[in-house]
């Protein structure tokens, strides 16, 4: 089953008992892994509860598909329904799903799969997405009022309530990746201790020096053409497994602003009132920054910018083209007109 983008949140509210497999996926790995937490927390409290948890990878699924429905029929010694997690799926784990669901097993137990971001030819994705007892959940990245409206809640629940400043200020900063998001506003609830208001401030002082943070490090170097840390830290944030999706995002947001200081730039502004008034405010560290790559990229040359950041991401979702590859190109190709 396919649900409607309207519908997800009700679902992972208070999921349909007769779904006994949820495949969450997306670029925003994040986000996958906080609806995953989140869905299994409506089975059973502790997702470390021996008896009623049980963890596999997709691969240990591929090589033995039968342990799947086993371990969906096995009864909690404890009492309670089960809860099976599956992490890094692929389509290997396809054929195992195939079988899983063409005959399910008795009991309620509920199956939650993690994967990264399926095409639509995906084998898994299509399965789930036309099974009757299992539903497909894409996570995309978040734009930055939807990932307000998290962070809001986040905080409410540590019985904290931000000021607008600050929550836009927040959400510019930490969009991206849902559990990055979780676990700064963690560290923002230890930061305010008896206080219950989150100033600006507060969420500079507290966020300001991680949420530059390594998603942000690559865009910043192609913006000042600095190709040594731009090959540096692209090819770490791959090799933790980042999706390109979310740094292409980061790089059209970071690029629009630029937009809005070249636009004030050319009614008359100078480059550090221009960057003085971008809201949410730039966090003070990196004005002296910014406020140099505004001299380096005029209107017309950000415009350019935009529109191969724009048209990377698309052919990430419509090309074969390896999406590390298209990432890395367009951020290349940006650092080379931020030398010019």
């Amino acid at each position: 089953m396919k649900l409607q983008a309207r519908a997800i949140d009700g679902f992972l509210r208070s999921p349909d008992p007769k779904i006994r497999a949820v495949l969450l996926y997306g670029p925003d790995t994040g986000l996958v892994r906080d609806r995953a937490m989140g869905l299994g927390r409506t089975v059973v409290a502790d997702l470390s509860d021996p008896f009623r948890v049980t963890e596999m990878l997709g691969r240990a699924v591929a090589d033995d598909p039968a342990r799947l429905a086993d371990e969906a029929a096995a009864l909690s010694f404890t009492g309670g329904r089960r809860l099976i997690r599956v992490r890094e799926a692929e389509d290997n784990v396809a054929a195992a799903f195939t079988a899983f669901l063409a005959d399910l097993p008795p009991g309620d137990s509920l199956v939650v799969v993690e994967a990264g971001d399926l095409g639509n030819r995906s084998k898994l994705r299509t399965l789930f997405e036309g099974a009757d007892g299992a539903v497909a959940i894409p996570c995309y990245v978040e734009e930055e009022a939807a990932l307000g409206r998290v962070i809001a809640d986040i905080l409410h629940g540590h019985g904290l309530t931000a000021d607008p400043d600050a929550l836009t200020f927040l959400a510019g900063n930490l969009v991206g990746d849902r559990m990055v998001a979780r676990g700064e506003m963690e560290k923002l609830a230890l930061y305010m201790g008896m206080e219950t208001r989150v100033r600006l401030e507060d969420a500079q002082a507290c966020v300001g020096d991680s949420a530059a943070l390594s998603l942000d490090e690559p865009i910043w170097a192609a913006a000042e053409g600095d190709f040594a840390t731009l090959d540096r830290s692209l090819a770490r944030l791959f090799a933790e497994g980042m999706s390109p999706v979310p740094i292409l995002r980061a790089a059209q947001r970071h690029f629009q602003r630029l937009q809005l200081v070249a636009g004030q730039v050319a009614a008359g502004k100078s480059a550090d009132a221009a960057v003085e008034a971008l809201r949410p405010p730039v966090f003070f560290k990196m004005k002296p920054r910014l406020t140099g790559q505004a001299r380096r990229w005029p209107a017309p040359l950000v415009r350019q910018a935009l529109e191969r950041l724009v048209e990377a991401e698309a052919d990430c979702k419509r090309t074969n083209m390896p999406d590390q590859t298209l990432c890395a190109r367009v951020l290349f190709q940006l650092a080379s007109l931020a030398r010019r």
